[in-house]
């Protein structure tokens, strides 16, 4: 006789076992049209799935953010089910959710293309308009190795045979098409909903084994509804027009090339934006407390060992062996076992703390070819990284401090709000229950003294500690995780690190990890596409262009240059022999927010005419009053208000 606990904290009562769908009926007719599946003592289930013992349970509606997840799951079984009916012979293999959508990869002689969507989602919109129920069954598992072996789905059946023993098998049906899957589902294929849209075509190796086939995958977006979909599908065009590598190159800032597959050849503009960004973060720091460091990059095995780098992170490091030496040393990944070398050189007092140890450290790690992307996702980069030694109750205070410092830097570079993700113990950690206790009490009692709401990220700390996750949204929306603050009490005893307390005994510190930017490669790439290449002038590579209008004007412009370049601004002087409006256009193609146009009248009268990026009026000032104007725009942030203090 089960009881029912509702979320409003009401009960109802069954004389035997209950499904979803008579329990919504029995609230109301409303719930019941509208509850595509429910949560049952925590756990997703399928309406159809009886419940037999007292339980809580909420449904989840389409106006619910938690159903997005399981329209783009049985929006991929529809569009598996739509390549077979269309391709006879396809194989499916897996086809999960994602972020924003889903995909489902398969195995076909010819693999299929953009001009075989239209197909498919005509197919998807039967199946959909059919709206076949789904229905779960549960197969002997011999049963089920048959079935799909002797309809030629060889995939199915390998999943099947390396599933666990106690795992049952349970396979869905929607018409006659049917499919492996733990579930669960919505109630029809109807509730899916016709808010898709099928997106790209990749090259997936089975299980991510290069030596296995090669399946095409068949990335699709789906939503709630079609103002959703059409936001998300806006989103992506205005990604494409801000995208890092294609204004990287219109901006002649970076290049990438396959001689050096995942790092970056910075070019004169690129750099100078590059040396603007650490020259500002150099000042933060330093206003903050901070001193500057720098360590090797190439770093004995054994370090990484005792630090257990070697054994969590070993595939994602970079090796060299030392042959006359019999040494094996790693490209630093990190930089953290090496700032404990400096902590460990000579002895420390309780004085010193917490002492803030910063470097812009280049670092290296291993990431698969696949995973490349532009300047976002790199092998080479560089962090802006920095430890925080400190007393056990320090951490609060020291963590409330960064958190102010981050908002002054997110702030200072266009990003007004950020969101906090609390990261707790992984299954995969070092340290026993009770110091990871310690952690993330303290870290917790850190965002309560610095009044930082955040939202809980199960199980993906760091493994030697929990970590705050830092995330930024851009102009269009997207949200990019930056900075990351994260409590260390394992790597300071692994590496034998200590300090001298009031008492005279040795003590352990505590090590916060922390970054703001991330690296400076990435970030750098966010602010592209933040920006759309139109920086603020304090950052921009190129803060103005001189162009001469006539031959005459030639010598003036090049005395505006040279008086802007001594003031201390970025400056192309452009005397090429071409129209005025080109020059106008290609400086504008190449984001330079200022341009100053000089002429016979201009030179005769010691004048400028400003341009501003993105406007077709023009202002016309003395050169003299124009430099005031522009060197005073041309101060960052924190210049700026250290001059007003």
């Amino acid at each position: 006789m089960p009881s029912i606990t509702l979320p409003d904290g009401s009960s109802k009562e069954f004389d035997g076992a209950v499904t979803g769908t008579t329990l919504a009926a029995a609230i109301g007719p409303g719930l019941e049209r509208a509850a595509l599946f429910m949560v049952v003592n925590g756990q997703d289930m399928d309406m159809s799935a009886p419940i037999t013992e007292d339980a809580d349970v909420r449904f989840v509606t389409r106006k619910d953010d938690a159903a997005l997840e399981l329209i783009r799951h049985d929006a991929a079984h529809v569009m598996a089910q739509a390549v077979q009916d269309l391709y006879p012979g396809t194989q499916v293999t897996i086809g999960p959710a994602v972020k924003d959508g889903f995909y489902y990869d398969f195995f076909r002689d010819k693999p299929f293309t953009p001009e075989d969507f239209e197909a498919i989602e005509k197919r998807m919109r039967e199946i959909i308009a059919a709206n076949l129920p789904f229905e779960r069954e549960v197969w002997p598992r011999e049963k089920a190795i048959a079935f799909f072996e002797e309809k030629g789905e060889a995939f199915k059946a390998e999943l099947i045979r390396d599933l666990p023993e106690d795992v049952p098998i349970s396979v869905y049906r929607q018409g006659d098409w049917l499919d492996l899957c733990r579930g669960p589902h919505l109630r029809t294929t109807g509730d899916v909903g016709t808010a898709f849209k099928l997106m790209k075509v990749a090259g997936a190796y089975w299980r991510g084994d290069h030596r296995n086939p090669m399946l095409t995958r068949i990335y699709a977006t789906a939503w709630r509804n079609q103002k959703e979909l059409d936001a998300h599908l806006l989103q992506i065009e205005e990604a494409e027009k801000r995208d890092h590598r294609r204004i990287g190159r219109e901006m002649d800032l970076f290049h990438i090339q396959e001689e050096a597959v995942g790092q970056i050849f910075w070019h004169i503009k690129g750099w100078r934006l590059y040396n603007v960004l650490q020259d500002y973060m150099r000042r933060i720091q330093t206003a903050h407390g901070y001193g500057e460091v720098r360590t090797p990059q190439l770093v004995d095995r054994s370090l990484w060992e005792a630090s257990g780098h070697w054994d969590k992170y070993r595939e994602h490091m970079f090796v060299a062996t030392v042959e006359d030496e019999d040494k094996t040393l790693a490209l630093k990944p990190m930089n953290c076992p090496c700032h404990v070398q400096i902590f460990r050189h000579g002895i420390r007092s309780y004085r010193e703390l917490p002492l803030r140890m910063a470097e812009f450290g280049a670092c290296h790690r291993y990431e698969p070819s696949g995973a490349l992307h532009g300047i976002m996702r790199v092998r080479g980069f560089t962090q802006d990284d920095a430890h925080i030694f400190c007393t056990e109750a320090q951490i609060a205070a020291e963590t409330a401090r960064f958190m102010s410092m981050l908002s002054e830097v997110y702030r200072d570079l266009g990003f007004s709000d950020f969101r906090v993700k609390f990261s707790d113990r992984p299954e995969a950690r070092a340290g026993d229950d009770a110091i990871w206790d310690r952690s993330e009490g303290a870290l917790k009692e850190a965002c309560a003294l610095a009044g930082v709401a955040y939202d809980l990220n199960p199980g993906e700390g760091a493994f030697y500690g929990p970590k705050l996750e830092f995330v930024l949204t851009d102009a269009i929306g997207r949200d990019w995780q930056c900075g990351t603050l994260q409590v260390d009490f394992i790597l300071p005893e692994r590496l034998d690190a200590s300090y001298i307390g009031e008492d005279g005994a040795r003590h352990r510190p505590v090590m916060l990890h922390r970054a703001i930017l991330g690296s400076f490669e990435r970030f750098i790439g966010i602010l592209i596409e933040q920006y759309a290449g139109k920086f603020p002038l304090w950052l921009a590579p190129v803060q103005v262009a001189v162009a001469s209008i006539v031959s005459d004007a030639e010598p003036y412009a090049q005395n505006v240059a040279e008086a802007l370049r001594k003031a201390g601004l970025q400056v192309e002087l452009d005397i090429r022999n071409v129209k005025i409006n080109a020059k106008v256009r290609d400086h504008s193609v190449a984001r330079v927010p200022v341009i100053l146009v000089v002429g016979r009248r201009e030179a005769a009268q010691g004048q400028v005419a400003m341009r501003r990026l993105g406007s077709t009026d023009q202002q016309i000032l003395p050169l003299a009053e124009a430099m005031a104007l522009l060197v005073d725009e041309a101060r960052a942030p924190d210049l700026r208000h250290n001059a007003t203090l």
